[in-house]
């Protein structure tokens, strides 16, 4: 981190198909090992097969289902006189969304199927409809936070 200078935030280039930056940042982080070609195929892959599933656009079911997997608050642990207190605060969108994308692979990569294929556009389909694991899981950060709401004025 320089000192004086300000940091710019790096865009990747958008995906080759749907121009979309987004999507290349999806496509980025569901890369292992630095295959990105087999990664783009994967992502592409399996929004075909959800949109045969669903009949609708590739990247509106990627946009819906990466926006119903979006948390808008969290929980951040801060220390208090001895006592660490779960401390609800918002989400940034730009952090919103990255967490939407880790959630959606990590539950795609969880789940029993043949191919990460067929469990990423199951975990799409899921995501777009509202149900799924990836949206549980923001469903459950939300809750967290509003229990926990008796502790934001902790928030600095």
């Amino acid at each position: 981190m320089p000192r004086r200078a300000k940091v710019l935030k790096r865009i990747p280039k958008p995906d080759p198909i749907y121009k979309d930056v987004t999507l290349a940042k999806f496509i980025n982080n569901v890369m292992t090992r630095g295959k990105k070609s087999l990664a783009e195929s994967i992502v592409y892959k399996a929004l075909d097969v959800a949109s045969e599933k669903l009949k609708k656009n590739q990247l509106d079911i990627f946009n819906t289902a990466l926006k119903n997997a979006t948390p808008l608050v969290e929980v951040k642990a801060r220390r208090v006189g001895g006592a660490t207190y779960q401390v609800p605060s918002e989400v940034k969108p730009e952090r919103g969304v990255s967490l939407a994308m880790r959630w959606i692979i990590s539950n795609a990569r969880k789940r029993n199927g043949k191919s990460m294929i067929e469990k990423l556009s199951a975990e799409f389909v899921d995501a777009f409809n509202g149900v799924g694991a990836s949206v549980k899981k923001k469903e459950d950060t939300h809750k967290m936070a509003e229990a926990n709401r008796a502790f934001s004025h902790y928030s600095y």
